[in-house]
């Protein structure tokens, strides 16, 4: 009788475990490679924002980054890819809509025009993501650091991965940002305003982010590395579309201050650490080791850990690191 008592509560226990509601909420983003998850593979420094927003808020939000390389908001639906953030979304998501760098691209399996067919696919994403009770939200494409006096000519943003440094040896600088959006920035705008949307303004908040760093400094936030600098690029990069892992979480950390402006139910969900270490790439590190070697153990520091297994490290008696575990994270 005790067996079959055991085996009924067992049972009774799993059922409810299973019907559970999921109480997290997920922020989706669908947009292009400014945003997307990135290979890590051989120590490779490219990162979206949108790989390092999950280190901005804490286990009760879940980023579902479903941003893409070279996709604009046409070839998101054609190639099925909305659908799959449709089936996944649940009521009270997030939704985050960005693109316009590849709408702006000749090629017809991408190209959409600002007022006309670009407007029309944002006002489908807004639209879908509301019947499916989802809360959408705007937001227009991240400046490109473009301070050159003659704009070079760049057919495609996704080719500056092909690129050395000397590529652009001789490219003169003057000391203004210059927009390379146009209209694609403003669109995104417009169709907030005509269908009551929240809308971040990404391009006006990274345009005062490059242009007060100034010509030089703007360099570190991205893809931008002399010959020997960087090993994963031995011949040099000058990508001023990517960010590295640096420039991601400057940007991210903005935008995520920038959501919770917009809509002030997420600023309980905000966070931060001083170094987040995560083996997907997300954070600032791989791993704990390279975490802590540019630290000292004897000043204050907090750092999450995103996920996995961990090998706790050896500190010294009276160190300061204070170790927050999260989305499951835990020492071996």
């Amino acid at each position: 009788m005790k067996i079959v008592k055991t085996l009924l509560a067992s049972a009774m226990a799993l059922l409810l475990t299973s019907a559970a509601p999921d109480k997290t909420t997920t922020i989706f983003i669908i947009g292009d490679s400014t945003a997307a998850n990135k290979d890590i593979s051989g120590g490779k420094q490219e990162r979206g924002w949108g790989m390092a927003l999950q280190c901005y808020f804490d286990d009760n939000i879940l980023v579902g980054n479903h941003a893409v390389n070279g996709r604009s908001s046409l070839s998101f639906i054609n190639e099925g890819r909305w659908d799959k953030v449709l089936e996944r979304m649940k009521p009270g998501d997030y939704v985050i809509i960005q693109f316009g760098h590849n709408d702006e691209k000749a090629p017809l399996d991408r190209h959409t025009d600002p007022g006309s067919t670009f407007d029309y696919n944002l006002a489908k994403y807004v639209r879908e993501t509301r019947e499916h009770g989802g809360i959408p939200v705007l937001m227009n494409c991240v400046v490109r650091r473009n301070f050159a006096k003659v704009a070079p000519k760049n057919e495609d943003d996704e080719s500056l991965r092909s690129t050395t440094f000397k590529d652009a040896d001789g490219l003169v600088e003057g000391d203004s940002l210059v927009d390379t959006h146009g209209l694609y920035r403003v669109a995104p705008r417009d169709v907030a305003q005509r269908m009551n949307v929240h809308f971040i303004d990404a391009n006006q908040i990274t345009h005062d982010l490059e242009q007060g760093l100034g010509t030089v400094a703007s360099r570190k936030l991205h893809m931008w590395f002399l010959p020997g600098e960087e090993p994963s690029v031995p011949q040099g990069r000058q990508d001023n579309t990517h960010y590295n892992v640096y420039g991601a979480h400057v940007v991210a950390r903005l935008l995520a201050d920038a959501l919770c402006e917009e809509i002030p139910v997420l600023k309980a969900y905000r966070c931060e650490a001083d170094i987040t270490v995560d083996k997907d790439g997300r954070g600032d590190y791989l791993d704990l080791q390279s975490a802590l070697a540019g630290n000292d153990p004897s000043k204050p520091v907090t750092i999450q850990i995103l996920g996995g297994e961990w090998e706790r490290p050896q500190l010294p008696k009276k160190h300061k690191v204070n170790f927050i575990l999260r989305l499951g994270a835990n020492w071996k």
